[in-house]
């Protein structure tokens, strides 16, 4: 992760130590990894140009999506973050669970309506989808499909992140609910491919530089984090295995950004994402993270884009039910525990 002065970075609650006081000049952000990731990163540029803009400091917690949203409602009582960005289903969660407060962002008018939170609670931040990641120096080609994964060279050699912890793992559990056509093959697949998993993970950017040493053949990720990883991870490639109709497939995993409820600084929270929504920082999005913007008025045109269009061909893209998931999400994991021994 690039650290870069004015902004703070903080990889590990703990050093949080009481948290962040109130102040006029500080702004705290609970984030999903991945946007920090790559050199520059795109917070790195944005969060120093906001402070440049304003004087306003910004203090950066990171953690897998499902740890933000558990630290978020640990805090409740007296909260410590500002803003929070994560991935579904945990903004979801997060907004369920009254964590958010709504907040009609500068320029969000520019975002389709459909891709909004209910009034304004959470809005999309960055477009992103659901990937895997693959050593090309260990591997001749990509895996085809899921069932090549249960192939006994990928014993020991396969990691993804846990489902019910980390955004991108609980993807994983979500699109082999698509792959296999239910839940029932889906958990029986999952309980095989577990001869072959590592272990847990809470945090699925960590995985990225295991593929890139060998230390893993395979393992899940996203296509904005995987593809700004690659500049630094140079063994990494990108991939999407087939299910049992034999066709590849991926859904949109956005970074959400919502204003905490009870924030400390709430003034300076809210200053941080219209920043971070403004034309001229999504104008950034595909040319610095490698990722996609939300707003309608920003069309990119240059060779990161180019990229993740030229990965997603031949990609089917479906959309899940975040309502249905969100209620079936605790007994999923749950049932994901108990077939993985996890």
């Amino acid at each position: 992760m690039t650290i870069k002065t004015p902004a703070i970075a903080i990889c590990a609650f703990a050093l949080l130590g009481t948290g962040p006081a109130m102040a006029a000049d500080v702004v705290t952000i609970y984030s999903a990894d991945g946007l920090h990731d790559g050199t520059p990163s795109w917070y790195g540029e944005e969060f120093d140009a906001f402070t440049k803009a304003t004087g306003i400091k910004v203090q950066y917690i990171e953690a897998g999506s499902g740890v933000v949203v558990d630290r978020i409602a640990k805090e409740k009582a007296n909260p410590q973050a500002d803003v929070l960005v994560t991935l579904p289903p945990f903004i979801q969660n997060a907004a369920a669970s009254g964590l958010l407060e709504p907040y009609a962002a500068a320029g969000s008018d520019k975002i389709p309506a459909a891709e909004k939170g209910p009034k304004d609670a959470y809005l999309p931040l960055v477009n992103n989808y659901l990937s895997f990641i693959y050593n090309g120096s260990s591997l001749a080609d990509a895996p085809k499909t899921f069932a090549d994964l249960l192939d006994a060279k990928f014993k020991g050699k396969i990691q993804y992140s846990t489902p019910g912890q980390a955004g991108d793992g609980t993807a994983v559990m979500i699109q082999a609910f698509h792959a296999f056509g239910g839940k029932d093959a889906a958990f029986d697949y999952l309980q095989k491919l577990q001869d072959n998993n590592v272990g847990p993970s809470s945090s699925t950017g960590k995985l990225t530089a295991l593929v890139n040493k060998g230390e893993l053949f395979v393992a899940n990720g996203d296509l904005q984090m995987n593809m700004s990883q690659m500049g630094d991870n140079p063994n990494i490639r990108v991939f999407w295995p087939a299910g049992t109709d034999g066709k590849r497939s991926t859904f949109a995993l956005p970074y959400y950004v919502a204003l905490v409820h009870g924030a400390p600084n709430s003034a300076n929270g809210k200053k941080l994402i219209d920043f971070l929504l403004s034309r001229e920082a999504q104008e950034k999005v595909s040319a610095v993270a490698i990722g996609l913007p939300v707003r309608s008025d920003v069309k990119p045109t240059d060779d990161n884009y180019k990229k993740i269009e030229q990965a997603l061909k031949g990609v089917e893209i479906w959309t899940p039910d975040w309502t249905a998931v969100l209620a079936d999400l605790q007994a999923d994991v749950a049932r994901w525990h108990d077939v993985t021994g996890s």
